[in-house]
Formats: structure tokens, sequence, C-alpha cells
């Protein structure tokens, strides 16, 4: 495994071309893992001076839905990959008056109400690492790869949260108005359906792990705003895409020069 410091960036829906962020590319073809196939191939290159790898979640051109994401797989190649940390981004819905779509969140807790997912890497399959594994999850998130998101964000002139807890869905649908307005009760802030069990494995693997949650739309409980849509979902990221890439930017000059510390 190469032991160059490493940050690994995990992409969803809409989000901004490897292409666009970062310089002298190439591609890791990691076939295979223990656990299958990773939902596309790897891109490593540089981002101001820092080494980075890229997956997109749900393939580069968006084929597989959040359920039938290898989430075992793509973390287990972007450990052999030999990242060092991730940074992942997710879209999302918000349950909260004050988080507006164009807003972003950096995530400190989740509520996971998935349901079809292998949640660990310690299955007792064939092949697969051997024992139980009990991981704790307070603190659910890298307090290290938070802050240097909170830091990235107030380097910007754009609306943020420094805490958010999504419940994490199986999808693919939306919710229901019931459902949306149980969450909001729960009171959970935001949201989506990729978090879980990503976050679970990347722990599992110790590897340092922040999700910047990208808000989208006010799920279906607010009768003054439209309903989330894919296609709203699609378009809010789009426009979002310069912010997210000014964030990354910021994070990752960061994580440079501090990152025998993350």
């Amino acid at each position: 495994m190469n032991s160059t410091f490493k940050v690994g960036i995990i992409g969803g829906t809409g989000f901004i071309k490897d292409s666009d962020i970062m310089t002298e590319t190439k591609e890791i073809n990691i076939a295979t893992t223990p656990f299958g196939n990773p939902s596309d191939i790897l891109l490593e290159g540089n981002i101001n001076g820092v080494s980075c790898v890229i997956l997109s979640r749900h393939g580069r051109s968006h084929y597989i839905s959040p359920t039938n994401v290898n989430y075992q797989a793509n973390i287990w190649a972007l450990k052999k990959a030999g990242v060092s940390v991730i940074i992942a981004v997710t879209a999302c819905g918000s349950l909260r008056e004050e988080l507006a779509p164009g807003h972003f969140a950096v995530l400190d807790s989740f509520i996971d109400r998935t349901t079809k997912r292998s949640q660990t890497f310690y299955d007792g399959l064939p092949g697969h690492p051997e024992g139980i594994c009990h991981i704790p999850m307070y603190p659910t998130f890298n307090e290290k790869m938070r802050q240097i998101l909170i830091s990235s964000l107030s380097k910007t002139k754009l609306n943020y949260q420094t805490k958010g807890t999504l419940v994490c869905v199986e999808g693919p649908r939306f919710s229901t108005r019931a459902e949306s307005e149980v969450f909001r009760q729960w009171k959970a802030d935001l949201i989506g359906m990729t978090l879980c069990p990503e976050v679970v494995l990347a722990k599992e693997l110790g590897i340092p792990y922040a999700s910047l949650a990208a808000v989208t739309d006010y799920d279906c409980w607010k009768d003054s705003e439209e309903g989330v849509n894919i296609d709203l979902v699609a378009e809010i990221m789009k426009r979002n895409s310069e912010n997210l890439k000014e964030i990354l930017f910021n994070a990752i000059i960061d994580i440079g020069t501090k990152k025998k510390n993350c």
C-alpha cells in the first residue's frame, strides 16, 4: 500500500466532475475486493499539491441506486488505494427551516433507518475479516476532520451549520409527508440516503471520515416549497458545484498542512 498521505473524496448526486478539481490525474482500477467491485474506477490526482483519490459513490454515470451501492467494496478500495482520510459529500434534504436549499452542514451524528445494507466488514463470510467488531459510534465523525471542514466553510460567504443529525433512509424513494414529520419530531436536521453504512465502514477500517452535507430541498414537509424530486436535487447540486469546489480546495489546503495530526 502506498505510504503517501492521500485524501479520499467520495462524491454523490450531482458531484462536480473529477477533471474540474484535480490535476495530474490517473485511473486506479481496483477491479475487485473481498466484497466485490467498487462503484467505479478510482481517480487519483493532485489538488493544491495534495494527493487525492476520488470515488463516485453512484458510479460516474450515476447508475447505482443508494440501496445497491457496494459500500463495503468502496471503502475497502479507498483503503487499498492508500487514502489516509475521507471527505464525503452528500446531497440531502432539510428538515429545518433554517437549513435552506443551497446551505451546507458538517454532520455530527445520524439516525440509521436503512434495512438492506451490509453494515460491517466482519460479517462472518468466507474471505472477510474474522471476528466481530462492536465499533463505538460516538463520536460519529472524526472531530479533527470536522473542524477542518468548518474552518473551510468559515473562509467563504456561504451559509452553513457546524452540526447536524442526518436520518439515513433506504430509498430510492423519497419520504411521505408523515415520515418527514416523524423525522422532524425525532429532532433530525437532515435526510439522506447514502451516509450509512459508509461512515461506519470507514470507522471500522480506522480511516478518519467527515461528511459535508449539501442541502438541496425541504423534503416534503414544507407547504410553501416544492416537494423533493430528483430533478430538483440535481439542479441545486449543479448550481452549488463552484461552492463545493471552493470548500474542498480550502479543506484540502488545510489537511495538507495538518496531515500528521489528522
